[in-house]
């Protein structure tokens, strides 16, 4: 078998083809870099600045076999009105990740320098060849606030809960090469990004390039406001880019999104961001790339574009990107960046047709448009992004909403059956995000009526002194929080510049409202001190509780004992209003059923509010000293108000000290006992990080593709099965396999931690995987969960998949998973492809799959196969007690990829179903990925041999 040849990864020193002569030099000052001209190819000029920087990179990476000169030439012909069919490879210039998804890769790198020794090769070979960088900032839980000393008793907490991860992280950091990690307690992945790693222009070798990025995280697209072109992927693809394997793609619809106008007095970033993911999931653009530009972008400020392309997993497209221009170097300025590297980013834009230029329009597949003018205040609930509310209706809103969550129907258990549909749409494709909970279904129940006609059933609390009555509503949390926001100078200094206002006036928040604050990036604090405006913030109790992502993941921490307890009483349906991104049902908080978006303004509003059964443009906050109302309106800080602060409070140096030592971590971090040496030292006890078995028994030279036979069956699902549905996330339950694991090994109930907190240790994440409560196993009749039936066993009982999966390897019979469409939608988790693999499932059979799941199961040596067209499960007559045998697959020991297999399955009366599958192996890559069991043991053999 020939090895196609893999492009050096950008920048790494590999040499271009250049097919198209254009290479070239470009001088800025005194320095001078070699650079790869796009006016080299005949059509670049028209591309979209998207396509202009794909076009480059594989101008640059043209090696003659994955990348090669037709590729160029077909990205140049783009064709906006056509449908995406042309593969192309991209190789990312670095890779950021964050922790919970981060860990994974570095166990897998860690035990691939194992592998190497074993074989007979140099451990130090495996490094990263691509930057790669990690900020811890998902594991910060909100669990004290509203007091002084609650940022440094969460970061005590997080570190005891996660000391393991983070040695080992530490070790990573001092035993890899390109492998940077920023400690806890320093800021979330994306505001780090853009505030510090993104280079926008990268220099590395002699060469200049732009900054192009794979992320571990959905919201990576944060980077797009400053001109990176970069998106969130899985774990499994983010280690290939780290290794200099580039990215499959097909070349994308491109949509292009006109901007004209300016914001009127009022409306914020925030209002900004909902509005225009209401028109964007209307317009339908998923797997899409968003483009913004004409003349309002000008008037959108840097913070406002990375607001914006934040939000780009909720718009549902891939990237949501801005152009370079003038706001971008003075961002790059601010933010302390060397004048080396802004003049570089200028001339370089500028030279290659990147720099934003208003009057030309580039060409898109569609277009839509927005005057800023045209933008209310607004918030977004009770349980999707894009359910956008003008906030004068957010009360009748509120209202008409509750019914869904209090009302009880004759038929209860199909009521509970479209409340968990409308709770968990698994057919959005941004349902699911990493930390997602996945709490049950709404309870439901008979609902009283208030004087005014809506659902009350109000539960006397009593807390800290206070007696109040809590009822359907309440504002039980109200978060400042998030990256989407708290990386944004106007809002943030517009929630505290209006807490100054209400603290002015006497208003208090009341008692039974969490509040919590959570910058992305230390120099928020640093601007807030500044100005001298985080003692009014903490009056009303937004004390820092940490620099991470808390309540937007679900790191909330629990509410008050005593506002749990009387929501429980009264099974009552109390509301988070939070200045994040994502707000599904079951995710903030276990007690909380309707969550809203806000900007940080309105979260400390409607923390003085109390509830969102009050009308905040109408009503009164609160009375003031003198017993007199307070509006909104009357608090509400000015934009001119806002502008002042930050020429006041805001500076080139708050950056660059709050990023001098970014690397360094503090106390905590430097003490950490952290193991030495090139291999990493596994310790046998540890519950977090366990060396995984995918290179146990590998040799040089892979073993032949052999033929299935004798497989069964392990789920049979149904259409829009999420990665949600099959990677382990959320808290960990007792009764669970892995919950049981964890009490076998000792750890006590509240030190389960999460799935997320856990992905370093494979024995946890098998026995998580296909276990997520929402999953209906075809089957079992009218059982959700992570359970099916062992077919060695008479009468076939039913039992939990892992229990289900350890019986079946013990006896040496292959698992197959049968699906309808849309298999592996959602986010690309790299354990939805990871567990389904070591829970010994060797193939999946769907009606059609989600394209980064497919890649994912390759990679993991799974293979994915589609029913004939316009066939499935049910109108073949599979049931899934049928054990299947699979031919054909062997062709691929002889470098040929079949088209199809033939499947046979034999039902127990002896009848047989027989089909020919379609193999879904697309491009010759993946096809050495699969004859090598997988892409790491591709990528280990080809490190061995060099």
């Amino acid at each position: 078998m020939t090895q196609p040849a893999t492009p050096a990864p950008a920048g790494a020193g590999g040499t271009s083809l250049d097919s198209f002569g254009a290479r070239g030099t470009l001088n800025v000052g005194d320095a001078s870099y070699e650079v790869f001209r796009l006016s080299a190819v005949e059509g670049a000029e028209r591309l979209p600045f998207s396509l202009k920087i794909l076009l480059e990179n594989l101008l640059r990476t043209e090696d003659g076999a994955n990348i090669t000169a037709d590729h160029v030439r077909a990205l140049a012909a783009w064709d906006p009105t056509a449908e995406p069919n042309t593969e192309i490879q991209f190789t990312p210039a670095r890779v950021v990740m964050q922790d919970f998804t981060g860990v994974p890769c570095v166990v897998d790198l860690a035990t691939m320098r194992e592998a190497v020794t074993q074989l007979g090769g140099d451990a130090e070979k495996v490094n990263p060849l691509a930057p790669a960088e990690l900020v811890i900032d998902h594991s910060v839980i909100a669990d004290i606030f509203g007091r002084p000393d609650a940022f440094e008793l969460n970061v005590d907490l997080e570190y005891e809960r996660n000391r393991e991860r983070y040695q080992f992280l530490r070790w990573g950091q001092t035993a890899f090469d390109e492998f940077k990690v920023v400690p806890p307690g320093t800021g979330i992945v994306h505001q780090v990004n853009i505030e510090h790693l993104a280079r926008v222009v990268m220099v590395r070798n002699g060469q200049a390039y732009p900054d192009t990025l794979v992320g571990t995280d959905s919201h990576t697209t944060m980077v797009n406001g400053i001109g990176v072109l970069g998106w969130g992927v899985g774990g499994i693809e983010a280690e290939a880019a780290m290794l200099g394997q580039p990215v499959s793609m097909l070349i994308p619809r491109v949509v292009g999104f006109k901007l004209s106008g300016e914001l009127p007095p009022g409306a914020t970033a925030t209002d900004l961001v909902l509005t225009i993911t209401e028109m964007l999931r209307k317009q339908g653009v998923v797997g899409k790339f968003v483009e913004f530009y004409g003349e309002g972008v000008g008037a959108v400020p840097l913070a406002n574009r990375a607001t914006i392309g934040n939000m780009s997993p909720e718009f549902g497209s891939t990237v949501g990107i801005f152009p370079i221009d003038g706001e971008t170097i003075d961002y790059l300025r601010l933010t302390g960046r060397s004048e080396e590297q802004i003049a570089l980013v200028e001339a370089y834009a500028k030279e290659q047709g990147l720099w934003h230029d208003p009057s030309r329009e580039a060409v898109y597949s569609e277009t839509l448009e927005l005057d800023l003018a045209t933008v209310v205040p607004s918030i977004a609930g009770p349980k999707r992004p894009q359910d956008r509310i003008e906030l004068t209706n957010a009360k009748a809103s509120f209202r008409t909403a509750l019914k869904d969550y209090v009302a009880h129907v004759a038929d209860e258990k199909s009521d509970v059956d479209e409340a968990v549909e409308e709770t968990f749409p698994a057919s959005d494709p941004i349902a699911v995000h990493e930390g997602e909970d996945g709490n049950g279904a709404p309870r439901l129940q008979t609902a009283a009526e208030g004087a005014d006609g809506r659902p009350s059933n109000p539960v006397k609390v009593s807390l800290d002194g206070n007696e109040f009555e809590l009822d359907h509503g309440a504002v039980a949390i109200a978060a400042i929080t998030s990256c989407t926001n708290t990386s944004n100078p106007s809002v943030m200094l517009g929630a505290a510049l209006l807490a100054k206002k209400a603290v002015e006036r006497g208003l208090e928040r009341k008692p039974w409202v969490k509040t919590t604050l959570a910058p992305g990036s230390k120099v928020v604090m640093d601007y807030y001190e500044r100005a001298g405006l985080m003692p009014y913030l903490e009056k009303l109790g937004f004390h820092l509780v940490g620099y991470g992502c808390t309540t937007c993941i679900g790191n909330s921490g629990p509410l008050q004992d005593e506002i749990s307890a009387g929501v429980q009483e009264g099974d009552l349906a109390v509301v988070s209003v939070l200045s994040g991104n994502r707000n599904f049902e079951g995710r903030i908080n276990p007690d909380i059923k309707m969550n809203y978006l806000a900007s940080p303004p309105l979260v400390v509003a409607y923390a003085l509010a109390g509830s969102m059964d009050k009308d905040i443009t109408t009503e009164p906050l609160g009375t003031d000293t003198e017993g007199k109302p307070v509006y909104l309106s009357e608090i509400w800080p000015s934009p001119q108000e806002i502008a002042e602060v930050i020429s006041t409070s805001i500076s080139p140096e708050g950056f660059t000290k709050g990023y001098k030592d970014v690397f360094a971590g503090d106390q905590r971090w430097q003490s950490l006992p952290t193991p030495t040496g090139n291999t990493f030292e596994w310790d046998a006890e540890s519950t977090y990080v366990r060396k995984p078995p995918y290179f146990e028994g590998m040799e040089m030279d892979p073993k032949p593709v052999t033929e299935i036979s004798g497989a069964r069956v392990l789920a049979l699902l149904g259409d829009s099965v999420t990665t949600d549905h099959i990677s382990p996330a959320g808290s960990i339950k007792a009764d669970s396999p892995a919950g049981k694991y964890l009490t076998e090994h000792g750890v006590e109930r509240k030190d389960f931690n999460s799935y997320g907190s856990r992905r370093g240790n494979h024995e946890v994440m098998i026995r998580g995987t296909f276990a997520n409560i929402r999953l209906r196993n075809l089957l079992l009749d009218d059982v959700q969960g992570g359970f099916t039936r062992n077919f060695l066993e008479p009468d076939a009982p039913q039992t939990t998949i892992y229990d289900a999966s350890v019986a079946y390897a013990e006896a040496g019979v292959p698992l197959v998973v049968l699906a309808g469409k849309e298999y592996g939608s959602g986010s690309s988790r790299d354990w939805a492809a990871k567990g389904t693999s070591l829970l010994g499932v060797r193939a999946v059979i769907a009606e059609s799959f989600e394209r980064i799941h497919r890649s994912n199961l390759i990679g993991m040596g799974v293979l994915p196969l589609q029913f004939p067209q316009g066939e499935n499960a049910a109108s073949l007559g599979l049931d899934g007690t049928e054990t299947f045998d699979f031919t054909g697959i062997t062709k691929l020991n002889d470098g040929e990829t079949p088209s199809t297999v033939h499947v046979v399955a034999a039902k127990a009366d002896g009848s047989k179903v027989e089909f020919d599958a379609v193999v879904r192996i697309d491009t010759p890559g993946e096809a050495d990925y699969y004859r090598n069991g997988g892409i790491m043991q591709y990528v280990l053999r080809k490190m061995v041999r060099s």
